[in-house]
């Protein structure tokens, strides 16, 4: 092992070893294809079924409980995984087998077909299981030897994971949303494969690490769970500790909470899709069964827990209590920070005004060109070092390395042609002006008394009568490459389920693929027949997808100030960082709030109110996300590390689960109260969780122990 270490050393690139960008670029591929995926699925299951893109036209409820739940499994999983990468595959093999499985599950997904989509979305979870643990377990192994230059090491990998992500959501995002779903899921799926090849062929440059088994800890942690794990014994005093093995109850109590647990996470897709209910005999009145159900499997892992807390002495014991505090919060962080994969990418969808014409336009693309091209451009300059010092001894994997470089850049250069190649249309058509009403068949009225309508567009297939009151509406349309004049008549069909916003249906093939889709559905195809009544000199549409990437830029932009802060003598407690991020993380919410009060159908909110959003979020998330795992080391003692870890994930499981839950109220709470009232909640409730654990902060330094 240790002269596969020092082989490593040898061949650097930018001061580290040459396999660490092998990690790199492997990790950057995973989550191209993770987030590429998952900025789609939400929009697509939502999207209505007649359309320019047709998606599957669910609610955001019922799309939410899907997506929550695999988001709930994406974190239960790797720990099994890790456990069998640390037992039997090794992590090698398990960065292969979990890629592989991966790559399957995308390539099911690109099926659009309801079993495929299911089966994809399973693979996805197990394969994830597979690689997500093992990596850093990888880099572990890399740094023993040189653990003063181990931070950098993964400074450099994160930013191949927010590289990876920050692409993926782009280009998959915006293929799937200017061509179709297919291709979206699809390219997610070609560069996992890609990822996967190129890794495999590079096996030569580690020699044994991660080929083999290690030894199994101790306590039988997984190393990837932890990268900390070799400090865990300098952070708690072993004399503290004593032997608590796990008693029969213990376990029976694991089994009970965990089958209950990953039934409700099966059950409530399944109960609100399918209308399959296992926990209907538990329902009491309104209260579904599988919360019913939830709560005493809740119940029956804090007496576990408890009990086992009470059986360590007490500077131990006061420190776990300490870590089940934050592990607490952490949940509301996650409730709140994930809307980003379900809400708020409805909210772009639907209510942000992402057309720019003219000056404006051309100001956009510029902006996104250098946004694009810029970080491509640095990163091919490390592929381009790493193929100088590696290719003698990994061609094969250098090689699958330029083919996804030279991937990229086509499609990076495709999307900007078209974007500043696109020019935009107003086009008149006729549609049927209906007033807006309520549950009870009353008119609904704006927050300023106005009376609201709804137009419904006259299709080539609608019949009309002389009771029906017919307006004409102009609406912009953007194509690329087109060259239409003022009083072509064209086909328009709708693009989101408001009919609203409109695209042309400009070619043969497009005419004969909605035909088709709405024969399939024996539905009206949607075309309208519209006239262009003014040309504009250039339009940009962003997609949905983009603002996502926001994120991801952010954290490049602000890693570097928020861990010269926490280094410096300014570095606050781990309670204050904790009320920081919930708290900065309602701010945003509260600008969305601002932003959409007294917001009307059909009027759109201006999208800079969602990229400060997206600002505050991501500054949420660097105040609060170094602190969880790092805290597991150091306040929990070795022999239970590995149930702190389970519940750690198990914390952060559970927020993702609820804010695709809560997230899928959208569409009921605005209905109901407004979208301003939507967003209040997560203004609100991330505040006052803040500010609870800043009040919390004198106690939680006592529990603490000294601990930092």
């Amino acid at each position: 092992m240790n002269t596969d270490i020092e082989n490593l050393f040898k061949d650097k690139v930018l001061g580290h070893p040459a396999g660490l960008f092998v990690l790199f670029f492997t990790e950057m591929w995973e989550r191209f294809s993770f987030y590429g995926m998952r900025v789609l699925l939400v929009n697509f299951l939502t999207m209505a079924a007649i359309g320019y893109n047709p998606g599957w036209e669910w609610t955001v409820e019922n799309a939410g409980a899907l997506f929550g739940t695999y988001a709930m499994l994406l974190y239960i999983t790797p720990i099994i995984g890790g456990w069998l990468a640390d037992k039997y595959t090794g992590y090698r093999w398990a960065v292969i087998i979990g890629s592989l499985i991966m790559t399957a599950g995308h390539a099911s997904m690109a099926l659009e077909t309801e079993f495929s989509l299911y089966f994809g979305l399973f693979l996805l979870v197990v394969g994830t299981g597979f690689f997500k643990p093992t990596m850093t377990s990888i880099i572990s192994d890399m740094y023993k030897k040189n653990p003063e230059k181990k931070d950098g090491a993964y400074t450099i990998y994160y930013m191949g994971v927010n590289a990876g992500a920050f692409f993926g959501m782009m280009l998959c995002g915006y293929l799937a949303e200017k061509v179709g779903w297919a291709y979206g899921f699809g390219l997610a799926g070609i560069f996992m494969l890609l990822g996967t090849i190129q890794f495999w062929l590079a096996g030569p440059l580690f020699g044994k690490i991660g080929a083999k088994p290690s030894k199994v800890h101790e306590v039988e942690l997984p190393q990837n769970i932890n990268e900390e794990s070799v400090e865990i014994k300098d952070s708690i005093e072993e004399k503290e500790e004593r032997p608590n093995p796990f008693t029969t109850l213990d376990k029976v109590l694991i089994v009970i909470a965990s089958i209950i647990g990953l039934g409700y996470a099966i059950n409530d897709p399944m109960s609100k899709i399918a209308g399959v209910d296992m926990f209907s005999f538990l329902q009491i009145g309104d209260f579904e069964g599988q919360y019913t159900a939830v709560l005493f499997a809740l119940a029956l892992f804090l007496i576990l827990v408890i009990g086992r807390i009470l059986r360590y002495t007490a500077v131990v014991r006061d420190r776990m209590i300490a870590f089940i505090i934050f592990a607490f919060f952490t949940v509301f962080f996650w409730m709140s920070f994930e809307q980003g994969a379900s809400s708020l990418v409805i909210f772009a969808r639907d209510n942000v005004d992402r057309l720019l014409s003219g000056d404006s336009a051309t100001i956009f693309n510029i902006v996104n060109t250098l946004l694009t091209v810029v970080p491509l451009i640095i990163i091919s300059y490390v592929l381009f070092i790493l193929w100088k010092k590696t290719f003698s001894k990994i061609p094969g994997s250098n090689i699958v390395l330029v083919v996804c470089f030279l991937l990229m850049w086509g499609i990076v250069g495709w999307m900007l042609n078209r974007d500043f190649n696109t020019t935009a249309y107003d086009v008149s058509y006729s549609a049927i002006e209906q007033p807006d009403l309520d549950e009870n068949g009353i008119q609904i009225k704006n927050d300023k008394g106005v009376l609201q309508y709804k137009y419904i567009p006259i299709t080539q297939n609608t019949v009309t009568n002389s009771s029906q009151k017919i307006v004409t509406r102009t609406v912009t349309v953007g194509e690329p490459y087109a060259d239409y004049k003022v009083g072509d008549s064209k086909i328009i069909i709708n693009k989101n389920k408001e009919l609203t916003e409109f695209s042309f249906v400009s070619t043969d093939e497009k005419r004969t693929e909605l035909v088709n889709n709405a024969k399939n559905l024996n539905r009206d195809n949607g075309f309208v027949n519209a006239t262009v009544t003014k040309v504009r000199d250039n339009e940009v549409e962003i997609t949905v997808s983009w603002f996502s990437i926001l994120n991801s830029f952010f954290i490049i932009v602000f890693a570097s100030f928020f861990s010269k802060w926490w280094e410096s003598k300014y570095n606050p407690s781990a309670a204050t960082k904790y009320a920081l991020g919930l708290s900065v993380m309602g701010i945003g919410f509260g600008l969305l709030a601002f932003g959409a009060f007294g917001l009307v159908d059909g009027v759109k909110v201006s999208m800079v109110w969602l990229i400060l959003a997206y600002l505050f979020h991501t500054l949420g998330e660097l105040c609060l996300s170094p602190v969880g795992l790092s805290y597991v080391s150091k306040l929990v003692p070795g022999r239970m590390i590995a149930l702190m870890f389970g519940m750690w994930y198990l914390a952060i499981a559970i927020g993702n689960k609820l804010a695709a839950v809560v997230g899928g109220q959208i569409e009921n709470i605005t209905k109901e109260y407004s979208l301003s009232t939507f967003f209040l909640i997560f203004t609100i409730v991330p505040i006052i969780a803040g500010l609870l654990i800043f009040f919390l902060n004198p106690v939680l330094k006592k529990l603490m122990h000294g601990v930092r």
